[in-house]
């Protein structure tokens, strides 16, 4: 029985994978969600951070993520599909950061993986990182960068958020950017489960990929067409270079009209992609 490995993005943990997970169950498929370094139970929280808060105190505060580099993340997947793939055939998921984490393992370990699939997930080719791509025209419509009042302090190495304001309209734009669809009910549900620290290391690290190993595994890219972080356009152009850099092994396209986070309410759907 193959199993699927499922990595998460950028302040996510195996968590946000549990819809999912529950659809893939129901079709009598394995799955394994990751938490990567730094985060699920390794994750550090402080009582600064809850309600009422104290962001001056905990802007001061160490995180757990400072000195997390890329090649950790990797390592540590590498090391789970070593000991999946010792009871059958491993699908490599990302969404969001997680591509350049899943690209990472292709990378090291391509016989040992029967596909990788990228959902709405960072694949870096002619530009070294997710930060880069950021710059170029094909993110014009990405919202992200209208997000910068989340940020609190500035932890060594690290993006830390605020996903726990009671500002609305801080609120209402990362809703616009990452949820849209959602009822505010089921965005806060959402935003409840991501992590307020990120390795800024992992964001700007060069994850560009080698053809000649990463580009060996047969790979999908389920597009997202009503996403606003990395908006369908800028999707287009990691597919399309991709590609262009191994044209006898092109991505398989699947779309769902869904934003960046939205894909946990359409679980059954992605379940069916990935089957």
């Amino acid at each position: 029985m193959r199993t699927y490995v499922l990595v998460p993005g950028s302040g996510g943990n195996g968590t946000i994978w549990a819809s999912v997970q529950r659809e893939l169950a129901l079709r009598g498929q394995r799955s394994y969600a990751v938490d990567l370094p730094g985060h699920g139970s390794d994750a550090r929280y402080s009582r600064a951070y809850q309600a009422p808060q104290d962001l001056m105190a905990w802007a001061a505060e160490p995180s757990s993520m400072t000195g997390v580099e890329l090649a950790e993340n990797v390592a540590h997947v590498v090391e789970i599909v070593r000991r999946v793939a010792e009871h059958g055939p491993v699908v490599l998921v990302g969404v969001s950061l997680g591509g350049v984490t899943i690209s990472g393992v292709a990378d090291q370990v391509p016989e040992l993986l029967e596909r990788i699939v990228y959902l709405s997930a960072w694949i870096c080719t002619s530009l070294p990182s997710p930060v880069a791509y950021l710059a170029e025209p094909e993110a014009a419509r990405s919202l992200v960068g209208g997000l910068g009042g989340f940020a609190v302090g500035a932890p060594e190495g690290v993006g830390r958020a605020n996903y726990r304001t009671s500002d609305p309209d801080l609120l209402d734009a990362l809703k616009a950017a990452t949820m849209a669809e959602a009822t505010d009910e089921q965005f806060l549900a959402a935003v409840n489960h991501l992590e307020p620290d990120e390795s800024l290391a992992v964001m700007t690290a060069d994850a560009r990929v080698h053809p000649d190993r990463w580009g060996r595994v047969p790979r999908t890219y389920i597009r997202l067409l009503a996403d606003r972080s990395l908006p369908v356009e800028l999707q287009d152009r990691l597919i399309a270079e991709a590609d262009a850099a191994t044209p006898d092994n092109p991505f398989t396209v699947h779309d769902l009209d869904t934003s960046h986070m939205g894909f946990v309410l359409r679980a059954g759907e992605v379940a069916d992609l990935l089957l």
